[in-house]
């Protein structure tokens, strides 16, 4: 068996690239699919910004879609999936319509604009290099693409976030069948560690230090709008697996996989998120729906945490990393 790189392009057929402007700290990643995956998705944030996400309902026609395109940039960011589109077409690529080919990419976008520079976003010709970028090999993480403007942790307000990023994973099982997934990592809650409960990205408390844990932030401002807040965050996702699903057996994919991230951010799902999640299939080895779901929520929690790991320090935000470092010294 091929030997697995642990992101996203382990899953044959996919190409990631990204565009990146660390000085406005924002960017975009697109995941091409030139031949086609069966797709779905799942919304469980209150506050989505999203493009050509209707079409993927398995009550819908348009059975595959060539590319989706995360974000950073708020609303204006949608715009970059002209650019992935553009790009296609040149490449002959998208759905035949009998007079021209409509290349099919779903998009969804995040807030990163209190980062960097607000008046600098993803557009047409960002989502176009992206797509330039894009190849099969290992996904590089951390501060690119869609997870370059990304924080976690912002209970306290923006200014005591924690940088965090992009992060990818895989894993094999079965015969075969390979589960892999890809988040940029943009959270108003904390980045948990699965097993232990300790926080290693978040809300981090002025003048003493250490974290704030947002979950109890939360719990003391009930019935509270924390409007700083608002449509600030989204934590945005694909899972992608060799196994032959339809439609709704990636739908199923797609929400059984922010179980994931339930497990590693807290809170999650807010009405200040707009958490999504994609899914696709490429290939055609066998396997139940359900299962291929359980693994995908195992397989984003890990790359929601190596996403924080690679993160860096940008624009004043510390990143996991700067604040374990500290507190050994």
């Amino acid at each position: 068996m091929p030997k697995l790189n642990h992101t996203l392009t382990d899953i044959p057929g996919l190409k990631v690239g990204h565009w990146t402007d660390r000085d406005a700290a924002t960017g975009c990643t697109v995941i091409l699919c030139p031949e086609g995956a069966v797709a779905g998705v799942d919304v469980r944030g209150a506050a989505p910004g999203t493009r050509e996400i209707a079409l993927l309902d398995p009550t819908c026609t348009v059975e595959r879609v060539h590319g989706v395109l995360l974000s950073g940039g708020s609303a204006f960011g949608l715009a970059a999936a002209d650019g992935v589109m553009a790009w296609l077409e040149e490449q002959g690529i998208g759905f035949d319509t009998g007079v021209a080919r409509v290349p099919i990419v779903p998009a969804a976008i995040l807030f990163d604009l209190a980062i960097g520079r607000a008046d600098v976003r993803p557009n047409a010709t960002a989502g176009y290099a992206a797509c330039r970028d894009a190849s099969d090999g290992p996904v590089a993480q951390g501060n690119v693409g869609a997870g370059t403007g990304a924080t976690v942790g912002k209970m306290l307000g923006f200014g005591q976030a924690t940088k965090a990023g992009l992060g990818s994973a895989s894993k094999r099982i079965g015969k075969g069948i390979v589960v892999a997934a890809l988040v940029a990592v943009n959270a108003v809650g904390d980045v948990v560690d699965p097993e232990s409960g300790r926080i290693i990205a978040g809300a981090r408390r002025p003048v003493i230090g250490g974290f704030a844990d947002s979950m109890a932030l939360a719990e003391s401002t009930l019935g509270q709008t924390i409007q700083e807040l608002a449509n600030r965050n989204t934590t945005l996702a694909v899972v992608a697996t060799n196994a032959a699903l339809t439609k709704a057996g990636c739908t199923r994919v797609a929400t059984m996989a922010h179980d994931g991230l339930a497990r590693v951010i807290r809170p999650v799902h807010t009405s200040y998120d707009g958490d999504t999640v994609f899914a696709l299939s490429l290939g055609d080895k066998r396997a139940d729906p359900g299962l291929v779901g359980a693994v995908a929520a195992d397989v984003l929690a890990q790359a929601v945490l190596n996403g924080v790991w690679a993160a860096e320090k940008l624009a004043g935000r510390p990143a996991a990393r700067d604040l374990a470092r500290k507190g050994k010294e």
